[in-house]
């Protein structure tokens, strides 16, 4: 049971609590890290192991609480190393860190895989001075196994649930555990990776900031993957201050990473949110997106909101690529390249060290394991691991020069600063592109409508490393329009 003080402070205080709020506590003496760990381990017992069980942490680091002890003694001893020292974080199971907690991908393959070092990732949250606190669960293999898997499911964790919403409503994935574990505040910061909207479509679920960065801003060394094309970590949190604190920690040139060698990375976000930051700003709106019904008012709502910021909108902006068949060779022919380099570095404890293997795996545990399948796997299978097909080599040319050449052409033809998006759309684009986006709150489904209280977000995206420009548009949106409310837990 948490003392009396502590007890408080978690009810009155640390639901919506930002990393500048805890610093100062910290820094006045009037609080610990030890002490901040302690609350959110209850919050997880109460809100994700019990009450709602939300079911979003997978483990928790057994050297957290040693951890933070160290991290107050070195507070007080030596200043801290920064705006995160001291802060709890949760982090996606397909991030390595080389400790006593398991990196599985939620999947029981790897039920018992630790890995030998940090992930770049890892090792930079641990270098800003923070309290790695967990992993958080999510779609199996990044959904990239079954083509009905639910997001938010896992063969090793379960299901995670929406804190919006618990009974028939998407968490968003595959981060989903990241993204509820941020809403309901398990954490005060999350982590999430993306290949194609893993970390927009549950920020938007759950009404929580989510930076997908450009390709190559932070390292993927030590991720679990899908494909080396697309893939990234990014920050998530419960206001765009926040994430661009965290952002700034995770960026770094990776000499193992040479997506990292040619970045254009900020050690400080923050200077770039500037409340005033729609003024004289043109945004397109793609002329592809087509909206449900009850997402429409929310969505012309939130352009009215920019309008009135001072930024002009400019509909019905033509995006070719937008209207082009998705098709899922890179994925396909990447993953099996990918994912056998990550499994040669595991040890003997895990069982499986190819594809092939893995589907075996699965398979002969198939009660379990393949509750939904495992026809991606099975697809991914059948490529040489080579990346020699016909098909791969001319979308993977697409990929890098299409995709990337419409965006770039589209806002310069029309002189756009950004595309606005309603919720994930557009996400596919960005991720082909490897550029970046940025998702904030945009409200909730309105009464009378199926997803009646579900949160929806609005996407900010644009050319390569430009992160600077799209966190300032977005942060005057949130500012103004504050449509961030935690779940009623």
């Amino acid at each position: 049971m948490l003392p009396d003080k502590l007890k408080q402070l978690s009810a009155e205080w640390l639901v919506e609590a930002t990393v500048d709020d805890m610093q100062q506590k910290m820094e006045a003496g009037e609080l610990t890290s030890h002490e901040l760990v302690l609350m959110y381990m209850e919050r997880i017992a109460a809100y994700d192991k019990s009450g709602p069980e939300l079911n979003s942490v997978l483990e928790l680091n057994p050297d957290a609480l040693f951890i933070a002890k160290a991290l107050d003694f070195e507070r007080k001893h030596k200043g801290p190393r920064g705006p995160l020292h001291g802060i709890p974080v949760l982090i996606k199971d397909n991030i390595d860190t080389g400790d006593k907690m398991h990196t599985s991908a939620g999947s029981i393959a790897l039920a018992n895989h630790r890995a030998k070092q940090d992930s770049f990732v890892a090792k930079k949250l641990r270098e800003a001075g923070m309290v790695i606190l967990g992993k958080t669960n999510m779609t199996e293999w990044a959904n990239w196994m079954a083509e009905d898997m639910p997001a938010g499911y896992s063969s090793r964790g379960g299901q995670v649930l929406n804190p919006y919403k618990l009974v028939d409503c998407s968490t968003g994935g595959s981060s989903a555990g990241s993204g509820v574990a941020a809403a309901a505040n398990l954490a005060a910061l999350t982590v999430g990776t993306e290949t194609s909207g893993s970390i927009l479509s549950p920020s938007s679920q759950n009404s929580v900031v989510g930076i997908k960065p450009t390709v190559g801003l932070i390292s993927r060394t030590g991720i679990i993957p899908i494909c080396h094309s697309q893939d990234t970590a990014g920050p998530m949190a419960r206001t765009l201050r926040d994430a661009t604190i965290l952002l700034g920690a995770m960026t770094g040139v990776d000499e193992s990473d040479p997506a990292t060698w040619s970045q254009e990375a900020h050690a400080d976000y923050t200077q770039f949110l500037d409340a005033d930051g729609l003024k004289g700003v043109r945004l397109g709106v793609a002329d592809f997106m087509k909206l449900d019904e009850e997402d429409i008012p929310l969505f012309q709502a939130a352009l009215e909101d920019m309008r009135r910021l001072g930024a002009e909108i400019v509909e019905g902006i033509e995006v070719k690529t937008g209207r082009l068949d998705w098709t899922p060779h890179v994925m396909t022919e990447e993953f099996k390249i990918d994912l056998e380099a990550y499994l040669n570095t595991c040890g003997p404890e895990v069982p499986v060290h190819s594809l092939e293997e893995l589907v075996a795996f699965n398979e002969a545990h198939a009660e379990q394991a393949l509750v939904h399948g495992q026809y991606q796997f099975e697809q991914s299978l059948k490529t040489s691991g080579t990346l020699t097909s016909a098909e791969y080599i001319r979308e993977i040319i697409s990929h890098t020069t299409v995709y990337a050449q419409d965006i770039d052409d589209v806002l310069a033809k029309n002189n756009l600063d950004a595309l606005v998006y309603f919720s994930t759309w557009g996400c596919w684009l960005a991720a082909r592109a490897g550029y970046p986006s940025v998702i904030v709150p945009g409200g909730t489904i309105a009464e009378g409508y199926k997803n009646a209280g579900v949160p929806a977000g609005i996407t900010f995206t644009a050319g390569a490393y430009s992160e600077p420009k799209l966190i300032k548009f977005a942060y005057a949106y949130e500012q103004a329009t504050k449509h961030r409310k935690p779940p009623q837990l």
